[in-house]
């Protein structure tokens, strides 16, 4: 009797422990399948990861959580904490860079489970003011066979995290990086719909006629916005000089003095892409700037992405963006969608700029028109009116001839001063625009020698407030000015400053010896005459700190 009903308790016991097994398994299961909906609610990327982590922790009853994303070099890109607060966070210093366990986790991607962190071979301590762990649990999140990152776990309150605990995150992983996955293409095609609309907002600021120098801040703005970068600079082909590269615009925090700066093609920072016109990351950049004429510009900088703008078969530019220590990596994603908006906005641009020269006919053929109406028709009916005039003299005496030989010689005036400009309308289209010309004298005066030039044009340098006239000084001056920085400075940089505004001011600055003697006198000479033909001053002294400064100045018609 006692011994059946010792078995009895027995089964009693057995039965209890059972159902508590079940209960408990089933409050997994229903834990996992919350964790997985909770995970997969939304498209946000970062909300979910955020999510991944939390549900992870609760899942399995965690002091501490984390996922570690992975860039495309493999090592850790992003590390997401919960449980830690910000204050401790702060004391700890930088996130890790994926040492110690984490990077066991990294290089083999399979769960580990561990009873104490301490006695693992791969442990390497915590920093300073990291809060103390004990057991730890780690999982990889994949997608598509690929390891997107690694959940961490560690310090499972009441003991060690179990065989059941890992099989559970393993599942609730699997779930999360289709999560991740559906929040990345959707991130994706709302990435790719932000970079068509602000291609589209581009194309249309082009074809409504802004200027050159405008368009191609707009492109340096859209790209750097859409890029999350630091900075972003644009540099293009001049016209002619198909082994330089001009920069046309830089935004962000990079040093203005940057623009206008002229480097070869074979440049370490762009050679590759202008050579092949292939697009690349770099995540070295001080690795290879001190290489680059653009080097002193990019002191800061770590990475960058750079792609060609092209017209056809030809490359016109290229698109450089960058970002500082610290920022996120650039990732592969983005490439296409630089590469794209760069040859779509070089297309843009070269449709803008087939616009300006239709209208520019158009102008020149309504000159031609209204020249040639005023020759048949004003000018032959004048001298019509002259020839009678002239018959009439005969005729007449005294104040009446003085009279109407008066009146003759106003009429053949007024027909030279109409003759005079139907010249002007049909010879005042300028071949090629006042800032090519001058952008070409730089280029030619300093392609074959060792001199860093940066050239900078503000203001209205190519519409009609600059007269024909007034532009071909400023071409004589300033190719006089540069054969006397090549010829006699000794510099190694030299800047070419252009504004159009309240008038006109050219300024040539270098970093050489100063003032020479051997300086071409009758050039000089030349460049006072021009200053005063124009109605304008000017100057050249010796900088305090060495170099040269030559300043012409002139009024603009109408200013």
């Amino acid at each position: 009797m006692d011994l059946s009903r010792l078995r009895l308790n027995e089964l009693v016991s057995e039965l209890s422990e059972h159902l508590a097994e079940l209960a408990t398994a089933r409050s997994q299961v229903q834990g996992l399948l919350d964790a997985v909906i909770a995970v997969s609610t939304g498209l946000d990327l970062d909300v979910t990861l955020h999510r991944i982590v939390q549900a992870a922790v609760q899942l399995v009853d965690a002091e501490y959580g984390a996922l570690g994303v992975l860039g495309p070099d493999g090592q850790l890109a992003s590390f997401l904490t919960i449980g830690i607060d910000d204050e401790t966070r702060a004391r700890m210093g930088p996130l890790p860079t994926g040492h110690g366990l984490l990077g066991k986790v990294i290089a083999d991607p399979q769960p580990l489970r561990l009873p104490s962190i301490a006695a693992h071979s791969s442990s390497v301590g915590f920093p300073a003011h990291h809060p103390p762990m004990r057991t730890f649990l780690g999982v990889p999140v994949l997608i598509r066979d690929t390891v997107f990152g690694n959940l961490y776990l560690t310090d499972k309150r009441g003991g060690r995290f179990t065989e059941d605990d890992e099989v559970v995150v393993q599942a609730l992983a699997a779930a999360a990086g289709i999560a991740v996955d559906n929040a990345r293409l959707f991130e994706q095609t709302r990435q790719r719909q932000r970079w068509l609309e602000a291609l589209t907002g581009l194309t249309t600021d082009l074809l409504s006629g802004v200027d050159r120098d405008k368009a191609m801040d707009l492109v340096a703005r859209r790209v750097a916005d859409l890029t999350a970068a630091s900075a972003a600079v644009v540099l293009l082909t001049p016209a002619g000089h198909h082994d330089r590269r001009v920069v046309q615009a830089a935004v962000g925090d990079i040093d203005a003095a940057v623009l206008g700066r002229v480097i070869s093609s074979d440049d370490a920072l762009i050679a590759d892409v202008v050579t092949s016109g292939t697009a690349l990351i770099e995540t070295d950049l001080p690795g290879n700037r001190g290489q680059s004429a653009l080097a002193d510009a990019l002191a800061g900088y770590q990475q960058s992405m750079a792609v060609s703008m092209r017209s056809g078969e030809h490359i016109t530019g290229v698109l450089l963006v960058l970002r500082g220590k610290g920022q996120p990596s650039f990732v592969g994603e983005q490439l296409p969608l630089l590469e794209f908006f760069g040859s779509q906005a070089s297309l843009a641009l070269e449709l803008a700029m087939k616009q300006l020269m239709r209208r520019q006919l158009d102008v020149v053929s309504d000159r031609d028109r209204i020249g040639a109406e005023l020759h048949e028709h004003v000018i032959q009916r004048m001298f019509a009116v002259g020839l009678r005039l002239q018959g009439m003299l005969p005729t007449l005496a005294g104040a009446e001839a003085r009279a109407v030989r008066e009146s003759v010689k106003q009429i053949d005036d007024v027909i030279t001063e109409v003759r005079t400009s139907i010249y002007d309308l049909q010879n005042s289209a300028e071949p090629q625009p006042l800032r090519g010309r001058l952008l070409d004298v730089v280029v030619a005066a300093t392609g074959d020698t060792v001199l860093v030039p940066t050239t900078r044009m503000h203001g209205s340098v190519d519409s009609a407030a600059v007269p024909v006239g007034l532009g071909d000084h400023a071409v004589v001056v300033l190719t006089a000015a540069m054969s006397n920085v090549v010829r006699h400075s000794h510099a190694h940089a030299v800047r070419v400053s252009v504004t159009a505004a309240d008038g006109f001011d050219m300024e040539v600055e270098d970093d050489g010896v100063g003032v020479h003697d051997d300086a071409d006198g009758g050039g000089l000479r030349d460049m006072a005459e021009r200053a005063r033909a124009a109605g304008g001053s000017f100057s050249i002294s010796k900088q305090a700190g060495g170099g040269t400064l030559v300043q012409w100045r002139a009024p603009l018609t109408g200013r």
